[in-house]
């Protein structure tokens, strides 16, 4: 297939839609992880206060892990509305969700002010979290997929990736400053409330931005299309969802196939590594955090590289190389945090980070290059969030309960080894995406239309 049949948008233009992809991505994880790290500092004790301290902290936790589970259904509900109403639109309202409620939890009473109706009010809140993040992700790199061109659209598209480590560098930097800079009592009290509060800030900035940017050319290209099939044949569209799940199937389980080992890996390489390093290696936590932010930096500029990389050689292998060499890595990571040196922890994470990137980085061209356009925000968010609920909720949960009972890290390198495989398997049975033209997708696809099942071979999708 040809490259792009649209003319690429002019420079300037693309590099701010990148912009405002990138700065609300980083908006939405800086609000997701700050999250759960307010949960390991203050919330077992602000908010569940009547536990056990260890429950406490188990408490605080499971509030953080529902926000993954709300992350399906704002897959469902963002991706249904984004592929009839437009990305745009449904950007700013997750933006708008995510930073108030955020800012919501900023200005909580805790337990001591109002019970038990405290917890429940932060479980609310971080409800809506999860539920707007789970819309965020298919409508931030379709925006810039479906402007960019097909020569270098895994470079532009991976971009939006690196709001999740810089919205981890920014969370865990403004946490860090404020206990450096504040005693523990005035943290606990009010210093907490701080980083929240700031997300009602980093919204504004963010919305000014989202706001400025046009559109997707071919999601309005193909609603027009669509529009027109409507008032000459009367043929009506499928649900977005219905439509998926009839021509994209195969690509819904590639995709979350795809991403166990993504997200598993990175789960067990940022958060469980807490765990670890401080229990089984000795080290303190603040050197393991130290290793995860240094590690973190290389993440952020090794993902547009990795991206890059696969407009020349293919989302496939920059994808596989990525699966196996976090696989291979696995035994190797544990043997060099057991050697209990910052060196040899940071070598680690760094390096299971950037082999975590060569999955991360293909992944938004990848995903947005399997679905046609009138489904493609469903099908790329119900295919991502929905094995986040399978593979990164979970995945910090398994590995502290694997060493619990064995005492050792070798099942839990066993458990990243296995997702792994099942990636490769997964990405193995997708066909290379990286010369599809997006346009040209919705002539193979579009809703009930009969030429949908009969589309050409060249039209059809991805892997049909």
């Amino acid at each position: 297939m040809a490259a792009s049949a649209t003319a690429p948008p002019a420079p300037s233009n693309l590099k701010r839609i990148v912009a405002a992809s990138l700065i609300g991505t980083t908006i939405e994880w800086y609000d997701f992880f700050l999250y759960g790290s307010a949960a390991a500092l203050v919330f077992n004790k602000l908010f569940f206060p009547e536990s056990d301290p260890l429950v406490g902290t188990l408490l605080s936790f499971l509030t953080y892990a529902v926000g993954f589970a709300a992350r399906p259904l704002g897959a469902l509900v963002f991706g249904h509305y984004g592929d009839r109403l437009g990305r745009k639109k449904l950007l700013v309202l997750s933006l708008l969700l995510m930073g108030g409620a955020t800012f919501a939890i900023g200005l909580l009473p805790t337990h001591a002010t109002i019970g038990s109706a405290a917890p429940v009010l932060l479980t609310v809140l971080r409800l809506i979290q999860g539920f707007a993040l789970g819309g965020e992700w298919g409508g931030a790199v379709l925006l810039v997929s479906e402007h960019g061109d097909a020569r270098r659209r895994g470079f532009w598209a991976s971009w939006p990736q690196t709001g999740a480590p810089a919205g981890q560098l920014l969370a865990t930097g403004v946490l860090s400053a404020l206990t450096a800079l504040l005693s523990e009592a005035a943290f606990t009290s009010w210093g907490w409330r701080v980083p929240f509060l700031l997300s009602g800030v980093l919204v504004i900035v963010g919305l000014w931005i989202r706001l400025s940017v046009d559109e997707s050319p071919v999601f309005k290209a193909a609603l027009a299309q669509a529009e027109e099939r409507r008032a000459t044949a009367g043929q009506v569209e499928r649900m977005p969802l219905v439509a998926v799940l009839r021509h994209h199937w195969r690509d819904v389980l590639i995709a979350m196939g795809a991403r166990m080992a993504e997200n598993i890996s990175y789960y067990v390489i940022t958060a469980f590594i807490l765990v670890y390093a401080t229990t089984s290696a000795g080290l303190s936590k603040q050197t393991a955090l130290n290793a995860v932010l240094i590690a973190s930096a290389v993440h952020f500029a090794v993902i547009p590289l990795w991206g890059a990389l696969s407009d020349r050689i293919g989302r496939r292998p920059v994808y596989l190389i990525g699966a196996v060499g976090v696989g291979a890595w696995m035994f190797p990571f544990f043997a060099l945090i057991d050697a209990e040196s910052f060196g040899s922890l940071l070598l680690a994470v760094t390096v299971g980070l950037v082999l975590h990137g060569a999955m991360y980085a293909p992944q938004a061209a990848f995903f947005s290059e399997m679905f046609a356009t009138r489904m493609r925000y469903s099908g790329a968010s119900i295919g991502a969030q929905f094995s986040s609920v399978a593979a990164g909720a979970p995945a910090p949960l398994i590995a502290t309960a694997l060493l619990a009972d064995h005492g050792t890290s070798t099942p839990i390198a066993l458990y990243v080894i296995a997702a792994a495989l099942l990636t490769v398997v997964a990405v193995a049975c997708a066909r290379e995406t990286r010369d599809r033209d997006l346009a040209s997708v919705e002539a193979g696809v579009h809703g009930d239309a009969a030429q949908g099942a009969r589309g050409s071979k060249a039209d059809a999708p991805a892997s049909a």
